[in-house]
């Protein structure tokens, strides 16, 4: 197991890793709207918050070698389902290719630091 740590993303809030790499595959942890660079929420709507949580994701995953591309399920987590169209439309504009990875949403009661999104992935290594 090779752990997966980049400043282009956010430090972990907890023991974890931002991600981990085993038998060929990215296990990316859940990330939430964290500007990296100040460690803060995001401002803004469930389209602000998806864009942040994605381009974190990204920025882990180039730095396990990997890429959006190469995912192969993802876990999407919301707390008000009532916003899961426009979260969708985001997400969508990032996952193009075919095919689409394997995906859950799930809705959350709760997520950490007040979050209204979390998406965990797992990718494919290069």
């Amino acid at each position: 197991m090779r752990e997966v740590c980049t400043d282009a993303a956010p430090r972990p809030v907890g023991p974890y890793s931002q991600a981990v790499s085993h038998g060929g595959l990215v296990f990316a942890s859940g990330q939430v709207p964290l500007d990296p660079a100040t460690g803060r929420l995001v401002d803004g709507e469930i389209e602000a918050q998806t864009e942040q949580v994605i381009r974190n994701l990204a920025a882990v995953l180039t730095a396990a070698g990997s890429s959006l591309e190469r995912v192969v399920r993802a876990t999407v987590y919301l707390t008000d389902l009532s916003l899961f169209a426009r979260m969708n439309a985001v997400y969508a504009r990032h996952f193009t290719g075919d095919p689409k990875p394997a995906r859950s949403t799930i809705a959350a009661a709760a997520l950490p630091l007040g979050a209204g999104i979390e998406i965990d992935v797992i990718a494919a290594a290069s």
